[in-house]
């Protein structure tokens, strides 16, 4: 199948672009066409995120959406409360500039990416949910060409099964990578075209997300409450977020970064942990949790940002990495991105139209509207756009608000910072502080450090891992191959190097219970005796087995269309 501009994922970067892309085509007389493909079993059912949203892209990309009684985004922020945690208090701190959050909403992400689909479909958008981008097509030339869905009906064996069908090329002259944080794709143009040359490498947080139902009394409608501190150590970068929204409904989440260093955290039990802190117990006594879900986010910032044009394509939102990190928000500049990828589009279809009708009219063969001149051409038009648009000054701005915590050594001295930055510096500081180290680079030996002892878990106000992820409505076909694989020639690595040295933390860090050593029972230490069990149907798709596992022995591929969580007020 052919297209115009293919657009992989349909978060809120990739429907912005399409929805930008047919609007401006409308306007300038040009037909256009355009497919987004998406491998959730539905637009939304992949999407998570905090979200308090700050509306400025969609107020320009659909000015009439407060008219629209469907549109999700309703509920406004009312209150701003940042509180720092000890064990047993809540101590009030001066909320930073970056977190007044006057004028933006509380939102479910899921529903919104649900009510921006058929928007894009109105104006002629063509989406395919629940088909698996796997493969990167390229033209002879070395240009993206596209994607190639991946096959279904594949045993564990890899032969094809009874219903086995092959997978679909969708080829397009432009191909935008919208596939969220740590895209599997995205990744693969990336090491492609070295687009992270003279960058430092991405850091992530794993976001950890309950959606509770709050007792009569207990909710304070738009009320947005930040927290650092308590409960974890004071050398790892983490924070929760508390946001009250709907009918008694309250997101609560706890995001821990992933360049932690103790091997035996686990952003899951910190989360669980934190919701046994007497405010939160309080707060969520007598409710009930709805639905539980975990996603990594970019936490690297502006200097992370890869370059993001290459011959056929570009990268946009959260797959080039464009989170505000102080400002805890992602989706005004993801849907910016996209935006200014369309114009790209149009602006170099103009230019090189333009271009090529002069010649052709001295042949007399000047053809209207032809789309072909996109085929192959890098949108430098793009990384132009970006870089002068005010996503980029705004995290330029902040860029050294996640850096500076290694820099100053940890959370007490980082504070002083970060207040500094936030009310003196504002961005005007003539240094920029440098990540050298991927995350899981940070992580230490078993041997220097110390093991955590995290409460076990009540079945009311906190939960075993297995009993939360069946709120997540996990569904992988049980017949197919593992989409977690071991990469080749690193098959001694998970019980050698990760359980031998660093206590095997993806067994902890993965918030699915996706990976399990199984020892034997007679002789617990006999490493030959010992492996890795990948329960791969398990998987939310946080991708944090491809961040973190020591010497990134996971390769995470896309398992069959439609699989995953099933999300609906994530």
């Amino acid at each position: 199948m052919e297209y115009d501009v293919l657009v992989v994922g349909a978060g809120p970067a990739g429907l912005a672009a399409a929805i930008r892309l047919k609007q401006q085509a409308a306007a300038a007389g040009r037909e256009f066409s355009v497919c987004v493909v998406e491998k959730g079993a539905e637009v939304g059912s992949h999407i998570l995120s905090g979200n308090v949203l700050d509306p400025v892209s969609l107020d320009e990309l659909l000015p009439e959406w407060r008219n629209d009684a469907d549109c999700p985004v309703k509920d406004k922020v009312t209150k701003d409360r940042m509180v720092f945690l000890t064990a047993t208090q809540a101590l009030p701190l001066p909320t930073p500039p970056t977190l007044h959050n006057d004028g933006n909403f509380i939102v479910s992400l899921s529903q919104l990416c649900r009510w921006l689909a058929p928007k894009a479909e109105e104006l002629g958008v063509e989406i395919y949910p629940g088909f698996a981008a796997s493969e990167v097509l390229y033209s002879e030339s070395g240009a993206v060409a596209g994607v190639a869905t991946k096959d279904v009906g594949v045993g564990k064996d890899g032969k094809a099964r009874d219903n086995f069908a092959r997978g679909i090329e969708l080829r397009a002259k432009q191909t935008l990578f919208a596939e969220g944080t740590r895209g599997s794709l995205s990744e693969a143009v990336m090491s492609k075209f070295d687009l992270r040359k003279g960058k430092d490498p991405q850091t992530y947080g794993l976001g950890i997300k309950e959606v509770w139902e709050l007792a009569e009394g207990e909710h304070q409608p738009g009320l947005v409450q930040h927290s650092i501190g308590w409960p974890s150590p004071s050398d790892t970068w983490s924070g929760s977020f508390v946001y009250h929204y709907g009918d008694r409904k309250a997101l609560v989440g706890l995001v821990v970064g992933l360049d932690y260093s103790n091997t035996y955290i686990s952003p899951y039990q910190e989360m669980q942990k934190f919701k046994t802190h007497p405010t939160m117990a309080k707060m969520l006594k007598g409710g009930r949790v709805l639905e539980y879900g975990a996603r990594c986010i970019n936490e690297g910032g502006f200097q992370a940002i890869p370059k993001l044009t290459f011959p056929g394509g570009a990268l946009v939102g959260c797959a080039a990495g464009f989170l505000n990190v102080p400002r805890i928000k992602g989706t005004h500049t993801a849907m910016k991105s996209g935006m200014l990828a369309a114009d790209a589009i149009m602006e170099a279809l103009k230019s090189t139209s333009s271009s090529a009708g002069e010649a052709a009219a001295s042949e007399g063969s000047a053809e209207s509207g032809d789309n072909s001149v996109l085929a192959e051409k890098e949108l430098t038009q793009f990384q132009r756009l970006m870089e002068g648009s005010w996503v980029w000054s705004e995290l330029k701005a902040v860029r050294n608000f996640h850096p500076s915590f290694h820099k100053m050594g940890g959370l007490y001295p980082w504070m002083i910072y970060s207040g500094l930055q936030a009310y003196l510096f504002r961005g005007r500081e003539p240094w920029t502080f440098r990540n050298p180290l991927p995350d899981h680079a940070r992580t230490k030996p078993a041997a220097e450090c110390i093991p955590i002892a995290y409460p076990k878990p009540d079945g009311v106000l906190t939960f075993d891992l297995l009993s939360n992820l069946s709120r997540a409505a996990v569904k992988h076909a049980e017949t197919q191959p593992s989409h977690l694989r071991v990469k080749a020639g690193m098959e001694s690595v998970p019980i050698q190097t990760s359980w031998a040295k660093y206590a095997a933390p993806e067994t902890r860090f993965c918030p699915a219970k996706v990976y399990e050593v199984l020892v034997d029972e007679s002789a617990p230490n006999d490493l030959s005796k010992a492996r890795l069990q990948i329960n791969n149907t398990n998987c939310v798709h946080c991708k944090s087995c491809a961040i973190k596992t020591p010497e990134l022995y996971i390769d995470w591929t896309v398992p069959e269309g439609g699989g995953g969580p099933n999300y609906q007020n994530m």
